[in-house]
């Protein structure tokens, strides 16, 4: 009888071995998928990063020079720096109007209209990325809506050319973009906000800012390194804005890998990509607890 039980037990597990492999099958096509467009393309740029480029071919010689080249470099340092201050001046100026939005919103405006004017909110997303910056030449340019508005005040009776193709044209079409990102997420973290709080903290004593410092900020924290993730982070490697609005004077990081690779430059191109990867990889480390928190989606 006790070999009869030594002898099940291989076969209940095997049993127990299979349906738990059934039960992750439907992940299988996730996990290819994952693999296919992420992982394997990561790991090509790994390597290449690793690689060097001799006439226009690429040798799988392992070397570290592709960074310490981008490092020996100032202008590349420079254009990193840049590409740093930009995203936290876009990023600050995209919360700092994204927050009184969504603090009126929540709180003043009548639940019944708050869905049409997250509506105009998102507008924008309807129509093409490409089409929404270069509307702002229309803008900016030296024939565009500013200037003209500029000449009809008496303002200025020749057209200023220093409103595009610098890095403040390149933030203010930057906060322009992703101003729905921030305001969307502060939005749900506030609406679901307590005013009560608010109110017996002014009554205790307490100033607006102060409750809303002391109070409000703490609650919805999650919702605000949420709201900088989404900016930030998207920010780090645009191309197309700084690009278009920017010219040669608000040149970005993403524009510089962009250039890498059109010159064929492969492998150093692969390694300012995997540098802002790493930066951003600090980052999502750096705010690993309020992105593990529920309150940060809104759940």
């Amino acid at each position: 009888m006790t070999e009869t039980a030594v002898g099940a037990q291989p076969r209940e597990r095997t049993r127990k071995v299979g349906p738990a492999a059934a039960s992750y099958s439907p992940f299988l096509p996730a996990v290819l998928l994952l693999g296919g467009f992420f992982l394997v393309p990561l790991g090509i740029i790994v390597c290449y990063s690793f690689w060097q480029v001799i006439d226009y071919n690429v040798v799988h010689h392992w070397t570290l020079d592709n960074y310490h080249y981008f490092f020996s470099v100032g202008a590349y340092i420079h254009t990193m720096w840049a590409t740093v201050w930009v995203a936290v001046a876009a990023t600050a100026i995209a919360l700092g109007l994204a927050f009184p939005f969504a603090y009126w919103l929540s709180r003043y405006v009548p639940r019944r209209l708050r869905p049409l004017l997250l509506v105009l909110v998102v507008v924008p997303f309807w129509t093409s990325y490409l089409l929404r910056v270069y509307s702002w030449l229309t803008i900016l340019g030296e024939k565009g809506l500013l200037n003209r508005f500029l000449q009809w005040l008496g303002i200025t009776h020749h057209p200023v050319g220093a409103f595009l193709y610098d890095r403040p044209a390149v933030i203010l079409v930057l906060v322009y973009l992703y101003f729905p990102f921030a305001a969307l997420t502060l939005y749900s973290s506030i609406d679901r906000f307590d005013w009560d709080q608010l109110r017996a903290a002014m009554d205790l004593g307490a100033t607006p800012l102060g409750a809303i410092r002391r109070i409000l900020i703490p609650q919805i924290r999650p919702g605000l390194v949420t709201a900088v993730i989404f900016v930030f982070i998207p920010i780090l490697g645009e191309y197309l804005t700084p690009q278009i609005v920017g010219g040669t004077g608000g040149v970005m990081i993403g524009n510089l890998v962009v250039n890498f690779f059109t010159a064929a430059e492969y492998t150093r191109g692969a390694a300012v990509s995997l540098l802002i990867a790493a930066f951003i990889l600090l980052l999502l480390v750096v705010f690993r607890r309020s992105l593990a928190s529920p309150e940060a989606y809104g759940g």
